[in-house]
């Protein structure tokens, strides 16, 4: 999943009445530690953070070992189910920034379903992330989608 706050770059100035942007990034971590926090219910332990870039937050779920392949077909899509409400909080969480900061800050998310590949690169810097035409999608939605609207993608696959 995407979600990204397009319309902070909008906000974001240099200038002596915010400390020449430090005050526009001060919201911006607000704004991402309250995501963060999110994460930390119990209803969303299965969601795993990846990064942010900039007003971007990425998340994926589902990530299990093989023996997910034996449960219930429902217990194989919860995840899915606890992503749509992972940024639904999300939404949630913007709004009351809004209101607290006289702000109208909007998201655009896109979340797709379907296989990726993980792993940490980098030797002095090692950073864990993910991708695959899983990732690509979900990203392109979020970028090409509607303000305030959730894109979600699911494609089954057929196995013989």
């Amino acid at each position: 999943m995407f979600a990204a706050c397009p319309n902070f770059n909008d906000f974001y100035t240099e200038n002596p009445i915010n400390n020449n942007g430090l005050e526009c990034i001060r919201v911006l971590n607000e704004i991402i530690s309250d995501y963060d926090d999110l994460l930390q219910e119990p209803r969303f332990s299965r969601i795993t953070k990846i990064k942010s870039i900039g007003s971007t937050y990425m998340t994926a779920s589902g990530m299990t070992s093989d023996s997910a392949v034996e449960a219930s077909l429902t217990e194989r899509w919860q995840h899915l189910n606890e992503l749509v409400a992972f940024a639904i909080a999300l939404k949630g969480e913007l709004a009351k920034i809004n209101s607290q900061s006289f702000n109208n800050f909007m998201l655009r998310i896109g979340i797709n379903h379907g296989s990726i590949i993980a792993g940490v690169i980098g030797a002095r810097k090692p950073h864990y992330d993910i991708w695959g035409n899983t990732v690509n999608v979900a990203s392109r939605m979020e970028s090409t989608g509607q303000l305030n609207k959730i894109q979600v993608i699911v494609a089954e696959q057929v196995c013989h």
